[in-house]
């Protein structure tokens, strides 16, 4: 896999390898858009399925969600696409070998479900079909109707993105694992504020 200016930084444990400024800005915002697109998911669920209330709000958290998947999609895209062509830093060099391995592939779980979840979400509001946004414009089609195959693919979808939620608790808690309990600079690699500088 290619690296082209990958930065480094002196820190207490020698110098080390950091994510470019382009690959953490496509993380905080990814980060950033599903703090806010799994909340609203949740509650536009709630109030279309659990309280059965469709009104103007419920549309327009479902076009929001809608909305926020899309962009979701593009920005995973463009962020996979970055990496393959940029690389990535090698790994902090205290950690154990196992460590190294659980992290490479909860990364690539959580690429995948990132890429997967908002595809099926697509195929489902395009199949259902509920391609319109905000009552203003309608999403291009992936597929054609098929209400029965669409709530075959809302049910995986939300399945993924319960997935999704597990791997991302997992991420959080080895990032803090690492910070406050190791001591080392994994976190920093991503959030320069972190980093265990001399």
């Amino acid at each position: 896999m290619p690296r082209t200016n990958i930065p480094t930084v002196e820190t207490t444990s020698g110098a080390i390898e950091v994510y470019t400024p382009a690959a953490r800005a496509f993380h905080w915002i990814v980060v950033a858009l599903i703090a806010i697109q799994i909340p609203v998911g949740l509650y536009m669920t709630y109030r279309g399925g659990a309280l059965n209330i469709w009104d103007a709000t419920t549309n327009n958290l479902y076009s929001a969600h809608k909305l926020g998947g899309v962009i979701i999609l593009l920005l995973v895209i463009a962020r996979f696409a970055y990496r393959l062509t940029a690389g990535a830093p090698h790994p902090e060099p205290t950690i154990e070998p196992w460590q190294r391995v659980v992290s490479e592939i909860n990364h690539w779980a959580l690429y995948g479900l990132l890429l997967l979840v908002p595809i099926l979400g697509y195929l489902g509001v395009s199949m259902f079909p509920a391609l319109n946004l905000f009552g203003l414009f309608d999403l291009p089609a992936l597929a054609a109707p098929d209400k029965k195959m669409s709530e075959t693919l809302f049910e995986f979808h939300k399945l993924g993105a319960w997935a999704l939620l597990g791997l991302i608790a997992m991420h959080i808690g080895a990032a803090l694992y690492h910070y406050f309990i190791r001591k080392d600079n994994v976190l920093g690699r991503m959030l320069s504020l972190a980093l265990r500088k001399p």
